[in-house]
């Protein structure tokens, strides 16, 4: 046995999103969420399933804060907070209810040690901004950059650590062209146009959030791909580049380089799609808009095969190939993906700051009972797939990626967006019923690791 062991300071945490746990969607003023709105639509989410109640953790917080303090030892909590609750029509008002909570909560985290990593944007838009046009309506960037100077002038004396918005590639492309998630559009020019704003609207709030929060850490979180090609063919190799463009390149080069990247500008140029880019848009984006960190979510490694007629507006050609074991999600175990992937963004963009910000599984999980009442989740799969990702995270550091951080995804179960309450990945279980949580053998195996920063391998 060998113990990896992590660099002084390593921060250790988990992560969560608002809609997904918080509950209490009608409550203290909040008003609905485009994401409440679209899991209301029948057929919309497995089983018509909502974030309504979800893990009540509007109400239950001091309970999931005593849980990772006590049991888990974690000192690091990354959460979203909910535009809706604070400014209810997406512009105008500010609801003080909606900052007492999270007033409470991040006076709560700081009381029981846990240092709070705040996401201003986990997907939950106020619908009365989705009504006025979305992401893709460029007053979208005002609307926001107001939000964030509202919520980081209030939290700013006690939150240091911003996160400006989780995956926006998710929001934008699944949202606005896939329409899997909300809103449920399906335009091109629609997610091209939100991821524009998206990169006005970061640019925007990081030197506002400067301004607001002495000392303020600002960042940013992308769900990064890693494309291999299904053979060395020069079709499938330049396939598996044109998906690292698709995902990566796109969000990343405006904000480093300040342009976006020429393959893909081509091909939408001649599809007619490009966005409305101003003057002074990707100047603005380029100094501003570089974030003092960047935050990684990563899951699973991608396999491209090339198909006829493929130049990324056909996403047939992504596909999941070979014998790999598989989450429940459909995502194939490959844990050297997150060691390639941070290899890739710090040679690419000389990036001198990164954390992972959430990486984790969903599998089923079987509750057992003792005969003294005494219940369990042992959800072996889990403990092996984050032994074998945080691995290969700690590979990354000892070849020089500076990496700063890890939080699993997910402190809870929760509601798994399109998929309701079908897919767990919770290191603590929920009972939905009962709200009951039980911490699985996974959160048991990844508190050791937080309180020894480290694990023995064999």
């Amino acid at each position: 046995m060998a113990k990896l062991v992590f660099p002084d300071n390593f921060v250790w945490g988990a992560a969560t999103a608002s809609y997904q746990i918080e509950g209490a969607v009608d409550v203290d003023g909040r008003l609905p969420s485009i994401w409440d709105t679209y899991s209301a639509i029948s057929g919309n989410t497995l089983n018509g399933d909502t974030g309504a109640v979800a893990c009540d953790h509007y109400h239950r917080y001091p309970q999931d804060i005593q849980l990772m303090k006590e049991q888990l030892g974690i000192k690091a909590y990354r959460f979203s907070i909910a535009w809706p609750r604070i400014i209810p029509t997406g512009t105008g008002a500010v609801n003080p209810k909606g900052l007492d909570f999270y007033d409470r909560l991040v006076d709560s985290l700081l009381e029981a040690g846990i240092t709070p990593y705040a996401t201003l944007y986990h997907w939950d838009l106020p619908q009365t901004l989705e009504d006025q046009g979305g992401w893709p309506w460029r007053g979208i960037v005002d609307a926001y950059v107001n939000y964030a100077d509202v919520v980081s002038k209030h939290l700013g004396d006690r939150v240091k650590h911003w996160m400006t918005f989780n995956e926006p590639w998710v929001f934008t492309f699944v949202g606005y062209t896939v329409g899997r998630h909300a809103p449920g559009r399906t335009s091109w020019q629609d997610y091209l146009a939100g991821i524009h704003h998206f990169l006005l609207a970061h640019a925007g709030a990081v030197p506002v959030i400067r301004e607001n929060c002495e000392n303020a850490d600002v960042g940013v979180v992308v769900n990064l791909a890693w494309a291999d090609p299904a053979t060395d063919s020069a079709d499938d190799v330049a396939a598996a580049g044109r998906q690292m463009s698709f995902q990566n390149r796109w969000l990343l080069d405006p904000m480093y380089f300040g342009e976006y990247p020429s393959d893909l500008l081509e091909i939408y140029g001649e599809a007619g799609l490009l966005p409305d880019i101003q003057a002074g848009d990707l100047a603005k984006i380029h100094r501003d808009g570089k974030p003092d960190f960047l935050g990684i979510n990563f899951y699973f490694r991608e396999v491209l095969k090339y198909q006829a007629g493929d130049n990324i507006l056909n996403t047939a050609h992504v596909s999941q190939v070979g014998k790999r074991e598989h989450t429940k999600m459909g995502w194939e175990v490959s844990p050297e993906g997150i060691y390639n992937v941070l290899k890739w963004t710090h040679n690419a963009y000389k990036v001198d700051r990164l954390f992972i910000t959430e990486n984790g599984a969903a599998f089923d999980d079987e509750v057992t009972v003792d005969a003294d009442g005494t219940k369990h989740v042992h959800d072996a799969r889990r403990v092996a797939y984050y032994q074998a990702y945080i691995a290969e995270v700690h590979r990354a550091i000892q070849d020089g990626v500076p990496l700063e951080g890890y939080f699993a995804w997910s402190l809870l179960d929760n509601f798994e967006w399109g998929y309701g309450y079908d897919r767990r990945f919770g290191i603590i279980r929920v009972d939905y019923d009962t709200q009951e949580r039980i911490v699985k053998d996974s959160g048991k195996w990844y508190s050791q690791v937080v309180r020894n920063n480290g694990f023995e391998v064999e």
